[in-house]
C-alpha cells in the first residue's frame, strides 16, 4: 500500500504550522520473558520503578504535551497508581496481543489536539530530553523520525547456521525510541500493517511499508532497552554516574 495523495498533501500543510502538540505513547505491555519472571516495567531501578523513570523524562520534556501509557490488562490499576502524580499523564490503557495492537490502543487514547505522536518503549528509562526533542523536531518537518546509533559490531546474516552475507557496517544503524510520526500517518501505517499481516518490531517499519521515508536523528548509546537482568544492572550504573556528574 502506498501513501494516498490526500495524506501527502495534509502532511505538507502541517509542516508549515508552529510547534505541534505532541503526545507520547509509552508502550509497556510486553511479557518480560527474559527477565526471569520479573515484570521489567515494575522492577525498581535506583529507588523508582522502571516505568516511572521512563514517564518522568517525558513529563519534564517541553516538547511533549500529554502521555498515554499502554500496559497489560492485569497491571492497569497498579500502573495507574504509580503514574497518577505526573502532570502530563492522560491515561493508562490496556494493550493488545501484538505490539501493533498495543500501539493502536495507545493511539486511540490520544487527544484530538495531537498532531505528532512519539511512540516509546516503556523499558527505555534512560532516554534523554535531547534525544526526544531531536526526534520531535525532525518529525515536525518530515512527518517521521527516529533516533539511531551506528552499529559497532560486524553483522552477519545467517539463515541456516552458516554466514550468508556480511552487510557493510558503515550503512547500519540500531534504531531506538521514541519514534515520532504525524498522527494521521501513523494511524494509516498501523492499519495497513494490521490488514496486511505485517509483523512489526518497530513502528518505523509500518511507515516504511507505505513508501514514506523515515528520517534518522542522533540517538544515545545509553538509551538502552531493559530486556535482561544484565541490562538492569547497566542502567543502574549509568544512573549513578549521571547523578555524580
Amino acid at each position: 500500500m502506498k501513501l494516498s495523495e490526500g495524506l501527502r498533501k495534509g502532511l505538507a500543510i502541517k509542516e508549515k504550522i508552529g510547534r505541534p502538540y505532541c503526545a507520547a505513547v509509552i508502550v509497556a505491555a510486553g511479557t518480560s520473558s527474559r527477565m526471569g519472571g520479573t515484570n521489567k516495567i515494575l522492577t525498581v531501578l535506583e529507588n523508582l520503578p522502571v516505568i516511572c523513570r521512563t514517564v518522568d523524562v517525558f513529563d519534564k520534556c517541553a516538547m511533549i504535551d500529554e502521555i498515554i501509557v499502554v500496559t497489560q490488562q492485569e497491571l492497569l490499576e497498579k500502573v495507574s497508581r504509580y503514574l497518577k502524580a505526573y502532570d502530563k499523564m492522560r491515561m493508562v490503557v490496556a494493550g493488545g496481543e501484538t505490539r501493533t495492537d498495543s500501539v493502536m490502543a495507545g493511539l486511540a487514547a490520544v487527544s484530538d489536539r495531537a498532531q505528532l505522536v512519539a511512540v516509546h518503549d516503556g523499558a527505555r528509562p534512560l532516554v534523554t530530553d535531547e534525544v526526544i526533542c531531536r526526534a520531535v523536531s525532525k518529525a515536525k518537518k518530515f512527518a517521521a523520525a527516529a533516533p539511531a546509533v551506528r552499529v559497532k559490531d560486524t553483522i552477519k546474516v545467517s539463515t541456516g547456521g552458516a554466514v550468508d552475507e556480511t552487510p557493510d557496517r558503515s550503512t547500519l544503524y540500531a534504531v531506538q525510541t521514541p519514534q515520532v510520526f504525524d498522527r494521521d500517518l501513523l494511524a494509516a501505517a498501523l492499519q495497513n500493517a494490521k490488514e496486511q499481516g505485517i509483523a512489526l518490531t518497530d513502528d518505523c517499519s509500518a511507515v516504511e511499508a507505505l513508501g514514506m521515508p523515515v528520517q534518522l536523528t542522533d540517538g544515545d548509546e545509553e538509551n538502552l532497552k531493559i530486556t535482561t537482568p544484565l541490562d538492569l544492572e547497566l542502567a543502574a550504573l549509568i544512573l549513578r554516574r549521571r547523578a555524580n556528574a
